[in-house]
């Protein structure tokens, strides 16, 4: 925990960004201007922001895009208090509240060996605070959310209340099983594919391989940004070097540009 000079510090610094954000609603001609609405596009910008500088490991630049983020959150409150619906201290109030309800391993009486009974308390508790007897456990998963993330976060809400396999074999047969399915819908007869098949069992096979990363712990989203970054490095350095040489790449083979792409790894590899 903080020591008490610290604590003091971050207070201090917190209650100067609320001053600034006052200062700015009511004096700065495009701040004034905002609502909920114009700043949720640049919200959602920055969070893919902060996405980037974790992956790039930078922590310079995770303190600099945890600041924009925190700016949004002063930004929404001061707005919200306006209309006088909430404030920052019901913001965080209201997160104090739920942080104590969700963990009730901390603050109540409740046992939780591990992580996992962790989060199923977590989802459990999550339903008994909506109030809904009929609500669905997927119901809190956000429609905007990118394909591959939801399908992580569906996949987990499932597991919280049970519905799950129960070992990484399990879900492997399943993948097999898809791709089987997939390549039967693939499989062209008469020269004629059903591409809405096709595209049905290609979505199958996606899902499955998603929940069998989450039985290896590999987080699917985080895999595949790593290889669309490789993937540019290679091409780019393809473009780069074959330039170098006085080629163009409409112009050459695949095999021509292969050379390049093996060398891209080779020097990969040594760095």
């Amino acid at each position: 925990m903080s020591s008490k000079p610290e604590r003091k510090s971050q207070l201090e610094a917190f209650g100067r960004l609320l001053d600034i954000m006052d200062e700015l609603r009511e004096k700065c001609p495009w701040d004034k201007k905002q609502t909920f609405e114009s700043l949720r596009h640049l919200t959602i910008e920055e969070t893919f922001e902060l996405s980037d500088a974790i992956l790039d490991a930078d922590l310079h630049e995770v303190k600099k895009e945890l600041g924009d983020i925190l700016l949004h959150i002063v930004f929404y409150a001061r707005i919200g208090s306006e209309t006088e619906d909430f404030d920052i201290a019901d913001v965080i109030n209201s997160l104090n509240d739920k942080l104590i309800r969700r963990h009730p391993h901390i603050y109540g009486d409740v046992n939780a060996v591990d992580e996992e009974e962790v989060k199923k308390n977590w989802e459990k508790i999550k339903l008994q605070e909506k109030g809904q007897k009929n609500r669905s456990v997927l119901g809190g998963v956000p429609r905007s959310l990118p394909a591959l993330i939801k399908a992580m976060r569906i996949q987990e809400k499932a597991r919280g209340v049970g519905f799950d396999w129960d070992e990484p074999r399990q879900v492997w047969a399943k993948v097999e099983e898809e791709m089987a399915e997939f390549k039967l819908a693939h499989s062209a007869e008469n020269g004629k594919i059903d591409r809405e098949e096709a595209t049905a069992e290609f979505g199958d096979l996606l899902f499955s391989l998603i929940n069998y990363s989450r039985f290896i712990d590999i987080n699917p989203e985080e895999a595949l940004e790593r290889t669309n970054r490789k993937f540019i490095q290679r091409f780019q350095y393809l473009e780069r070097e074959s330039a170098k040489d006085g080629k163009r790449l409409d112009e050459m083979t695949l095999s021509e540009m292969d050379v390049y792409w093996e060398r891209a790894k080779r020097q990969a590899k040594e760095e």
